[in-house]
Parts: C-alpha cells; structure tokens; sequence
C-alpha cells in the first residue's frame, strides 16, 4: 500500500509541473510568432509574467476550493474509485492542454478551464491517499516513515521537469500529454490493484489500532448526555485538537505559498538570472526537489525523536528565511554555489511542509476525539491541505505581479512568508518546549 499511494501520487506531481518548465520557453516564444506557438498574449513584454501567474491561479485557486469538498467525499466513496476516477480524469485534462498545441488552439480562457478542471479532480489525489496509509499503519515511527514516503511530491516534480524537459524546446505539448498519458495509466492500475482497508483482503490489524465506528458515534452521543464529565472530556479534546488543526493550517499556508512559488517559478527564474537555456533551467530546479527529499526525512526524523512537531517545523523555517536571502544574492555564484544553494533551500522550505501534511495531520486526524472513525482522518487532511492550498495559489499569483518590478521583490515576500509561518506556531511551540522542561497541565478530575 505504501508503494502504490507513493506511485499514485508521484504522478500527481508529475503532471502538475511542466507548466514551470514550459514557462521559460513560452515567454521567448510568444514574442516571436504568438499566433503560431501558443494562445495569444498581450504584446507587451512585461505582462507575459502577469499572464502566467493568471494561469497558474485558474488550477491552484480551484484546487484550493476544491480540496475542502474533497474530503468529505472521500468519507462517503470507496477510495479505490475515488481515486482512481480522479487520476484518470487528471489525466484526460493534462493530455487536453498539451493537445491545445497541435489543435493550434489560441485562446487563453481554453488553458485556463483546462487548468481550472484539471485543479478541482487532482484534489482527489492527497486527502485519499492519506486516508488509505492510515487504514493501513500505525503510529509507531510515523514522522520518519511518513517523511520517507512524502518524497512522493519531490520525486513526482522532478520526474515531471525532466520529462518536460525532453520536449519543451521542440514540441512543448507532449511535455503535457506524456505525464496525462502516465497518470490516467496509474489510475487503471489503481482501480485493479488498490486495497482500501485490511479487512478488505482478510487481514486484522494488532489490538490497539482496531478501530470501532461506533466508538466514535457513542463518544460523541455523549454530548447530548446529562453527564458533566463526559461533556467536559470531550469538548476538552475538541478544542485542543481544534487548535491544532487551525495553528497547523495557516502555518502549511504559508510555507506552502514558499513551496508552490519555487515549484511555478524556479526554472523561469534560473533561466532568467543564470541566463541558461529552458531544459538546463528545467533540469537545475530539480535539485530543490532533491533538497526537499532530504529536508522531509529528517524533519520527520527529528519530530520523531524529540517529540517536538511544532518545534521541527519551527526551527527549519527560522533557518529557511536566510537561506532564501542568500541564494537570492549569491545563489547564481558559479554552478557550485547553485546546486550547493538549491539543496539547502529545498530541504529547509519543503521539510515543514511534508511533516504538517503527513505525520501532522496524520496525528491530529487520530486524536482521541476522534478515535473510532478512520473516515474522520480525511476530513481533517483535506482541512489542512485545503487551507495550505490558498497559499499555493496566493504564491504564484503574488509572483506573477511582483517579479516584473524585480525577482528581489519576489524573494522578501517568499522570506516574509516563512517569518509569519513561524510566528503561527509560537503558542504550540511553546508548549512543546514547557513539556520537554517538565512543565504539565494540571488534570482535574
């Protein structure tokens, strides 16, 4: 299950990415023949950026709205043809938008319904996912398993620019119909072989991870209940859990909106700066994906060990905002210096981002309040994702306006960014560090 969930959704990723690398091939293109290459854009040189951040937005904003719809519908379908339909149905949209090359279609509202379809079926991918790896595992080193299998998004990006890659110089629509073509395949193979629960193929899990549905209906019946305990327990775990989830969510907001800029605008930006070619640009920007491998292991890794989820993450973006400070500045200082830069960056910015969408929302996905509904784990990382995603759709976009004033512009409000998700952490942060001092809550009976 673990293999699969990864393969499925590296091709999520993979099929969201050759728009990045496409981007710094178009904004060359457009100028020389705009009639002939792709849809028209205006002939002004400085509104190309503007026009891409437009296009980035019609799949992010939809994603984004999208994604907290989608966990409730993964509560009430079976997984399997839930996820399965939407990958398929991703799929059939990415081919469409590559086929807007060959069908000389050159109308901008064509790519952004595309992009825009193409958002609301991919929501179906992380909350399902998710919910599948939680029938299936159990807490024991979750941070550190979870990082390894969050790599899921690095590797999908990276596959994704590198196939782009092959064709955004000759033939840019196949950077969009081969990554359709292999993740509506994926889908089949998620409809064949996807087992949503243990039960489904006769196996149990061990003692203390059974889940009983009717453990949570009978705690929450309690409310309704005269009996002052059980009110007071349960709203008790609702609140903190409550916080959690709203602390976790605009904290993912930010740094996603750090993590999704990087992931629409690095190859235009290297292409840009360190003036290389669209597929060596293409090629340079996986390196931050590789960074973020990295940087979600060993944030899960360390949450793991020290206990700490809020500090983890904390930590890594108080170093992540320098770090984006001086690539910006020297970043572009020689070949060494960038591939040295980029994997520092990717690992700082992408870390935090893995651990809240993974063993985070995996955590409070099976709070005690919650005990008893293994559907329940969805809704909440649908919540999270959901809220993280208006980010990634701010991040883009606010690139989009900003960089024709400059791409140090660009950089101090990706740097601002991180500073905001840190802050929005402080308060758990600074329960964490009161429990490792050996400071408790006081329980009253």
């Amino acid at each position: 299950i673990l293999i699969l969930t990864f393969v499925f959704y590296t091709t999520y990723h993979l099929s969201r990415k050759p728009i990045s690398i496409i981007k710094s091939q178009l904004s060359v293109v457009v100028y020389i023949n705009p009639s002939t290459h792709f849809f028209f854009f205006n002939s002004d040189q400085n509104n190309y950026q503007n026009l891409f951040g437009v296009l980035d937005n019609c799949f992010l904003v939809a994603y984004a709205i999208g994604m907290f719809f989608s966990g409730m519908f993964g509560e009430r379908l079976p997984l399997r043809y839930y996820l399965s339909s939407g990958m398929i149905l991703s799929g059939l949209f990415t081919v469409l938008f590559g086929l807007g090359f060959y069908w000389q279609i050159h109308s901008l509202w064509y790519y952004c319904l595309v992009q825009a379809l193409n958002g609301l079926v991919q929501t179906t991918g992380w909350p399902a996912v998710v919910a599948c790896v939680g029938n299936w595992f159990g807490k024991g080193k979750r941070g550190f398993i979870m990082g390894i299998w969050n790599s899921h998004t690095s590797v999908g990006n990276i596959l994704g620019s590198l196939i782009a890659g092959v064709y955004v110089s000759s033939a840019w629509g196949l950077s969009f119909i081969v990554p359709g073509i292999i993740i509506a395949s994926a889908g089949v193979i998620c409809f064949l072989f996807l087992v949503e629960k243990p039960e489904d193929v006769n196996c149990t899990l061990p003692q203390h991870h059974k889940r009983s549905d009717r453990t949570v209906t009978v705690a929450f019946s309690c409310c309704q209940d005269r009996s002052k305990y059980h009110n007071v327990t349960i709203a008790k775990c609702a609140v903190f859990m409550l916080q959690g989830v709203v602390e976790f969510s605009l904290c993912l907001l930010f740094a996603k909106l750090v993590s999704y800029t990087f992931l629409y605008w690095l190859p235009l930006y290297i292409a840009n700066v360190a003036h290389f070619d669209p597929k060596k640009a293409g090629d340079l920007s996986t390196l931050f994906d590789v960074g973020g491998i990295v940087g979600g292991i060993l944030a899960g890794l360390i949450s793991d060990y020290s206990g700490g989820r809020a500090t983890t993450c904390c930590a890594m973006l108080i170093i992540a905002a320098p770090m984006l400070f001086l690539y910006n500045k020297i970043g572009q200082n020689g070949l060494p210096t960038t591939i040295g830069m980029l994997l520092w960056c990717g690992a700082l910015v992408n870390g935090p981002y893995a651990l809240i969408t993974t063993a985070v929302s995996a955590d409070l996905g099976t709070h005690e309040c919650l005990r008893g509904n293994s559907r329940a784990l969805s809704t909440v990382t649908a919540i999270i994702d959901g809220t993280g995603s208006i980010g990634a759709a701010v991040g883009p976009l606010l690139a989009g306006l900003i960089s024709p004033t400059g791409w140090n512009n660009v950089f101090y409000m990706l740097i601002s960014a991180d500073v905001l998700a840190c802050l929005l952490l402080s308060r758990l942060v600074y329960k964490e560090v009161r429990g490792w001092c050996g400071y408790t809550t006081r329980q009253r009976g």
